[in-house]
Formats: structure tokens, C-alpha cells, sequence
């Protein structure tokens, strides 16, 4: 059965377009990121050549969940907010709970979605998104059971939901398309396919 995504976007414009050529991406690595959602964002938007950034909140290498040491770009604390319009959260635990806590990564969240930058999370990282106060009213999903920590938002339980700015995706099986979809909204559907069919993801 295909993936289903619940998206509730306007039409692509030109204006789009050229926003897209200038995106550039956080990903911050928390301690106890979970790592296939991690490294999959990563490697996917990396084919697509989207500019990221990986970004360790205190120390480097990052350690996930499952005990796998990732070395980051860089310290967060290196880099200026106001250079990046997209972030990209990926979950696990106590990886969600530690970006939770970190008001570093909500000041990004917050500075990005108030100037229409996207600002996404996957698996428990929505949590992350409702701490920072961006997710009241809109569409999401997430890791089953986490639902209960986000306030006033449509919960669907779909793979992959996006909403305007935000997008959230439920798990790690979730990667791939929600990574894709990072990939459709920064470069566009053409890159998105390539990126797809190069990967030979075909089932959805």
C-alpha cells in the first residue's frame, strides 16, 4: 500500500522557485539522536544538493541512541541563526528530550517559522516543534504516544503530514519519504523524482 501524504500547500511560483535556490539547512544532533532518521535526512538531502549544515549541540562526535558515534559539521554554537531558513529535526530519545531542553534549538525554530522558513521533525521531535510554540492548530504526526504532548494540533496518523511550514513524520520507517518530501519542498518535484528513482524507492 503507498505512503500517503496530507500536504496543504499553495502552487509552486516562480517566486518559489527562486526561494528554493536560496535554502539552507540545520540539522542539529542531539545526544541520543536516533540515527537511521539522522543519517537517512542527511545522505537524502545531501544527493539532492540541498546547502546542510550538521550541527552538534555541546559535544563532538554526537552519540545516538543505539550507540553510534556521528561527528557534526560543527558546534551550534559556531554558527548564526540568521543564515539558515530551514531546520530538520530528527528524533529518538533521549535525543528529543535533550533538543527539547536546549533553548538554542528552540530560538532557531522560532526565528525560522516566523520568517516562513520550514521547520520540521520526525518521530518524537514534534515535541520539539511544540515546545517551541509553532505547532497550535496545524496538521502533524508523530511517533505513537508522543501525541500526547502536543497541544491544540489535528493529529493524523499518517507517515508523513506537512502543513504550510511544518512538517512531521511519524518514525524511523518514515525516513525515506519524509525525507523526500524535505527534497520535493526545497528543490522542487523533478529533484525529488531523480533523488527517488536513483534510490529506487518504488513504493511510493
Amino acid at each position: 500500500m503507498p505512503f500517503v501524504l496530507s500536504c496543504d500547500l499553495s502552487h509552486t511560483s516562480a517566486a518559489q522557485n527562486a526561494r528554493r535556490l536560496a535554502m539552507k539547512v540545520i540539522v542539529p544532533l542531539a545526544e541520543g539522536f536516533e540515527e537511521i532518521e539522522a543519517i537517512t535526512i542527511i545522505d537524502v538531502l545531501r544527493r539532492a544538493e540541498v546547502d546542510l549544515t550538521t550541527a552538534s549541540l555541546k559535544k563532538n562526535p554526537v552519540t545516538g541512541s543505539h550507540q553510534i558515534a556521528v561527528k557534526a559539521d560543527t558546534l551550534i554554537k559556531e554558527l548564526d541563526m540568521v543564515d539558515f531558513n530551514c531546520i530538520i529535526l530528527p528524533g529518538g530519545m533521549p535525543g528529543s528530550e535533550n533538543l527539547k531542553k536546549d533553548d538554542t534549538v528552540l530560538s532557531y525554530i522560532k526565528h525560522i517559522y516566523s520568517k516562513g522558513g520550514y521547520v520540521a521533525a520526525l518521530c518524537a521531535a514534534p515535541i520539539v516543534l511544540g515546545k517551541a510554540g509553532v505547532l497550535y492548530g496545524k496538521k502533524v504526526t508523530c511517533y505513537p504516544g508522543f501525541e500526547t504532548e502536543l497541544v491544540d494540533v489535528h493529529y493524523l496518523e499518517e507517515p508523513v503530514v506537512v502543513d504550510g511550514s511544518v512538517v512531521t513524520g511519524r518514525g524511523a520507517g518514515c525516513a525515506i519519504p519524509f525525507a523526500l518530501e524535505m527534497v520535493d519542498l526545497l528543490k522542487g518535484n523533478d529533484v525529488m523524482e531523480r533523488i527517488k528513482n536513483a534510490m529506487q524507492v518504488y513504493w511510493m
